[in-house]
């Protein structure tokens, strides 16, 4: 059984509120095929960091280890300064309550109106009456964008942008302090995906939420992100704003950011700065 956790010192409490996320060493594997091999990566509280790489190169493998959906073949992960894999239950549920997940999918109950939805985990984490529980779902059905008829319709009767929304406010439910997005906007239009860029970026400066976002959108990257991680040969090979990245000598970067989509993407955020 898990003993207690030892208390922090002043200088890990203060370096848990910079990184929220501070992931050493890395190792993640599937059978005798190794996905991470050492990765390191640390998160700026506050930060919206995108997280991008080729195919295969376990962007979502490192978010389900983040978040405790896959056991780490080695290496360490601390969320707000403790070790996930040496926390007791009681620490997981604890800090489970300052995260929030979008999955790439929605992960919405298809049986659930989105009201139940978004409301499922208040049910959970929380002892708050049931009238309570829905008006805190319907205010953060109204913070995402959607209206206030949605809060009745099920996961079918939406369109693809409404059920990403409804899945961010369930996201949001708990007042997180972290958000994990996996490609939020894969699927979408183009005019669609820009408001929900904006919706992101909005909610993350007036929430002071720390983003980790995975995604292959260019032009979320460009509009949204402060840093971006990237990740190839099994590491973390680059860490930077994405400008930065332009910079980069690495294959797949200079491939990437550098190829005909990413110089689109980079003249449309310069010309969006300059109006």
């Amino acid at each position: 059984m898990t003993g207690p956790a030892a208390p922090q010192s002043v200088s890990d409490s203060a370096e848990a509120e910079k990184h929220p996320i501070d992931v050493r060493g890395l190792v993640s594997c599937f059978g005798d095929n190794v996905i991470h091999d050492g990765l390191d990566l640390q998160v700026e509280r506050g930060e919206v960091l995108g997280v991008v790489g080729g195919s295969g190169t376990g962007k979502s493998v490192l978010l389900n280890t983040i978040i405790g959906l896959k056991v780490p073949d080695g290496g360490t992960v601390r969320l707000f300064g403790g070790d996930m894999r040496t926390a007791s239950r009681r620490r997981w549920s604890s800090v489970e309550r300052r995260w929030g997940v979008l999955f790439q999918q929605g992960a919405l109950f298809s049986n659930l109106t989105v009201r139940e939805n978004v409301a499922a985990p208040l049910h959970e984490h929380t002892r708050l009456p049931r009238r309570e529980v829905e008006e805190i779902a319907d205010l953060k059905i109204a913070m995402v964008g959607l209206p206030a008829r949605a809060a009745t319709l099920k996961p079918a009767e939406l369109s693809g942008g409404m059920r990403k929304r409804a899945g961010l406010a369930r996201a949001l439910a708990m007042d997180p302090e972290l958000l994990f997005l996996d490609e939020p906007t894969a699927g979408l239009d183009p005019i669609a995906a820009e408001a929900f860029d904006a919706l992101i970026k909005d909610l993350s400066d007036s929430l002071d939420l720390t983003v980790f976002m995975i995604t292959h959108d260019l032009d979320s990257l460009y509009a949204i992100t402060d840093r971006v991680a990237v990740l190839a040969d099994k590491k973390v090979v680059a860490v930077a704003p994405v400008r930065e990245l332009e910079r980069s000598e690495h294959p797949w970067i200079k491939q990437y950011f550098l190829g005909p989509r990413g110089r689109a993407a980079g003249a449309a955020e310069d010309r969006a700065r300059a109006d």
